[in-house]
């Protein structure tokens, strides 16, 4: 299987040159020239299998560049309890009937971006022998909260590499910022930008096709890479969660082979939905991808009206992972419904860098309608449904995931549809205390970040991560920040170059 770029077909490269390269030198983001399939008959056989194993089997139908032994290499060093706190990796809780909560937070950052960002190095650095690669590699990353953390933990002392961080100094919960702030490891860099994260989205990715920058580090022994979901090799884990939460179902006897499901995700960046969607495409029995977004709910009125427009307001909320108004992932879908059409994603994603705006034609407004479904709340939206669910349940949700659950609460009483659900539930609420608390209490929480920590677990009964409860005696090592216009500069001179 080979890869090319959603910006020009001519591009045709490997599965290990397009993990280690990130993204393609025209701006595009690679795409397997074709989805493989999987059937009910594979589905059935990995019901029998561990998480691991079934990631090595599903691996091997996009990886097929590396050999067996490379791809559980990679599998078995990254899910194991020794970095999960669970032997599931990927735990399912039952919320109500016909509804699951697909618990993707208990890796070692507390967030799902653990599900990708554990395995990412191994594929990465597999990938970088297989191309005889000998340079470092430079790891930029622009983060809304939890990708940052996630990143800094997979690569920290990984050989061959150095990784930056940028997040919005005003951006991040006051847990994921100290997760990032106290970051160990002799290659990691962590850098506040006076901005938002499309800001340091678009730096990252300026700095990434800038032809001079990228000579300066060839002369130095050093390229570009990223951990952001615009490389493959971090989305196409996430494809892997959605199949083997179908195969758990099937093995409980939740469902019967072959069931229709729906699944819903809290998304802003829209690389996790995206990945359900390629589960789909692959031949998962899935419904409808609900898509659910925050005040920020510039997917809901695109995936409703077929027009991007980023010409709007910027909200900071409580669920700050998906504050984004530049969904990066969206172009690989759209890349796939237009037909693989690259001249079309140019200029839709050329006036989107000039305008802030494009409108896709009625028959990929059509194709999206078939799979996927939009919607959005806010804040009080978001904090009724913490305190409705742990009311009804006993069951404590983090702000992100409470919008999913809203979203989905909202899309059954509009269609009546039940078929079973799997809600993909993307962070710990601890990593966001002072906002769940404030959702269970009805006021607002003035105690200090480790307080609330204790006092949400007086409530909520969940154990406290170790990962988190020992932030609270960490060094402080990273504290700078800069205007997004000097993101360069600090590569530069992290890099010595």
């Amino acid at each position: 299987m080979y890869y090319t770029s959603t910006r020009d077909n001519n591009v045709k490269i490997t599965s290990a040159q397009a993990i280690a390269q990130g993204i393609s030198v025209d701006g595009g983001l690679f795409m397997p020239e074709e989805i493989p399939s999987i059937t009910l008959d594979e589905i059935s056989k990995l019901s029998e299998m561990k998480y691991n194993e079934r990631a090595a089997y599903i691996f091997a139908k996009y990886l097929t560049d590396f050999t067996d032994e490379e791809i559980h290499y990679c599998t078995d060093n990254a899910y194991t309890d020794k970095k999960f706190s669970t032997d599931n990796i990927a735990e399912i809780s039952h919320l109500f009937d016909g509804t699951y909560m697909l618990e993707l937070w208990h890796g070692p950052t507390c967030a799902f971006k653990d599900m990708a960002l554990q395995i990412l190095p191994y594929l990465l650095t597999t990938s970088a022998k297989k191309i005889n690669c000998d340079k470092k590699i430079v790891i930029l990353v622009a983060t809304s909260g939890d990708t940052g953390k996630a990143a800094l933990e997979g690569f920290k002392d990984v050989p061959g590499t150095e990784i930056m961080v940028f997040y919005p100094e005003q951006g991040v919960s006051p847990m994921q910022k100290r997760q990032m702030t106290t970051q160990e490891g002799e290659n990691v860099a962590v850098c506040a930008i006076k901005g938002n994260f499309d800001d340091a989205q678009n730096g990252v990715k300026a700095i990434f096709t800038n032809d001079e920058i990228k000579a300066v580090l060839d002369g130095k022994g050093m390229m570009f890479s990223s951990a952001n979901s615009i490389n493959w090799g971090r989305l196409a884990p996430q494809i892997i969660y959605y199949i083997s939460a179908y195969a758990t179902l099937v093995a409980d006897e939740e469902i019967k082979l072959g069931d229709k499901i729906n699944i819903v995700v809290p998304t802003g960046n829209f690389g996790n939905i995206l990945a359900a969607y390629f589960a789909k495409q692959m031949g998962l029995p899935v419904g409808k991808l609900i898509c659910a977004s925050n005040k920020n709910k510039i997917l809901t009125d695109f995936i409703n009206t077929g027009v991007y427009d980023r010409n709007r307001d910027f909200y900071t909320t409580i669920s700050p992972s998906m504050d984004i108004l530049i969904s990066s992932n969206l172009e690989r879908l759209l890349y796939l419904l237009c037909g693989k059409n690259d001249a079309v994603i140019r200029d839709w994603f050329g006036k989107l860098a000039t305008e802030g705006r494009y409108e896709v034609t009625d028959e990929v407004k059509a194709l999206l309608k078939e799979s996927f479904v939009g919607g959005c709340c806010d804040d009080e939206e978001t904090k009724a449904t913490i305190a409705e669910v742990y009311k009804k349940y006993s069951y404590t949700l983090d702000t992100h995931t409470a919008v999913a659950v809203k979203v989905y609460e909202d899309y059954k009483k509009a269609t009546g549809d039940t078929t079973r659900t799997i809600i993909a539930s993307t962070a710990s609420p601890y990593k966001f205390s002072a906002s769940v608390l404030e959702a269970l209490e009805g006021k607002e929480c003035t105690l200090d970040e480790f307080d609330m920590v204790d006092r949400l677990h007086e409530l909520s009964q969940y154990e406290i991560p170790e990962a988190l409860a020992e932030l609270k005696n960490k060094e402080i090592r990273f504290a700078g920040s800069v205007e997004k216009t000097e993101m360069k500069d600090f590569v530069f001179k992290t890099l010595g170059v």
